[in-house]
């Protein structure tokens, strides 16, 4: 037995310092950078401040608007995903001919990178003659071409589109699974009793969609939150219409300020833990309630 423990632990090593050297050590080195005045551009100030750099950038105008334009993405994912997440599952649901062929296809934009995603839409929002432009012309819906990107909440809802636009199959598919676990019984009981299409969806499919719209939520929740790729495909750096991420990378990779971009990856980290923590405690809330 004793033998066996040490094959084991010997078999788990490389993962192990591989989650010591990726993950855990830079945790740890990120966190101490964010106490201290680290700037490489005055390497010779490297100063204790404690939680000085938390507080000047809660403090900060610029983190505030980024935070507020992050919640505005969040916001977009988070109605139009689910939304369309449970669309896309329903539609997936019946068995065909086609379904593996209709379920490739749903996966595509998850498949994509997300620079590609970026790039893709850019062309479709791009302000002269971009895809969107030409077909609003055609219709006749416009005469002049409508620059997309030059507002601020124009751009973060179209950012908001991207995100969903890549996200939703994975929702899709969890749903899709959850759909399938659902005996058949209970339709046919629901049939029996003189439910309509309407009536089962309300009282059967969607509380027993519950233990999946945790998992669903946080995906979204999260995705939009590290949106990073797509901003910089679209926009570029630019600061309207920038998220915490951006903000965080300009601030650290541009500014070279390390001490003052690792207390902002600190506060993402953390505000992105409490999402996910409350996301896990209502799915085991909705366990406990099936």
């Amino acid at each position: 037995m004793k033998h066996d423990g040490r094959q084991a632990y010997a078999l788990l090593l490389p993962t192990i310092l591989i989650m010591v050297g990726l993950v855990l050590f830079p945790v740890i080195v990120t966190f101490i950078y964010s106490l201290r005045e680290y700037k490489l551009t005055e390497p010779e100030n490297y100063n204790f401040l404690g939680l000085g750099n938390y507080i000047q950038v809660l403090k900060s105008q610029a983190f505030q608007d980024a935070l507020l334009n992050t919640l505005v993405v969040v916001s977009v994912v988070l109605v139009i995903g689910f939304i369309f997440s449970v669309v896309v599952a329903l539609i997936l649901y019946p068995k065909t001919k086609l379904s593996g062929l209709l379920t490739a296809i749903a996966i595509i934009p998850w498949a994509l990178p997300p620079v590609v995603n970026g790039m893709v839409w850019r062309f479709i929002f791009y302000p002269g003659f971009g895809l969107m432009n030409i077909v609003m012309y055609r219709l006749h819906l416009i005469q002049d071409p409508i620059t997309w990107l030059n507002t601020r909440y124009g751009t973060l809802i179209i950012v908001g589109l991207i995100v969903t636009w890549r996200v939703i199959p994975f929702g899709a598919i969890v749903f899709l699974a959850n759909l399938h676990a659902i005996p058949e019984q209970v339709y046919e009981a629901a049939k029996v009793d003189g439910a309509n299409g309407i009536q089962m969806f309300k009282h059967i499919t969607l509380p027993l969609l519950m233990p999946s719209v945790a998992i669903v939520m946080t995906n979204l929740t999260m995705s939009a939150i590290n949106v990073f790729d797509e901003i910089v495909a679209l926009v570029g750096y630019r600061s309207m219409g920038e998220t915490l991420l951006i903000f965080n990378y300009t601030q650290t990779f541009s500014f070279l300020n390390f001490g003052y971009g690792s207390a902002i990856t600190y506060i993402i980290m953390i505000g992105s833990g409490v999402v996910g923590y409350y996301y896990i405690r209502s799915l085991n809330r909705g366990k406990e309630l099936t």
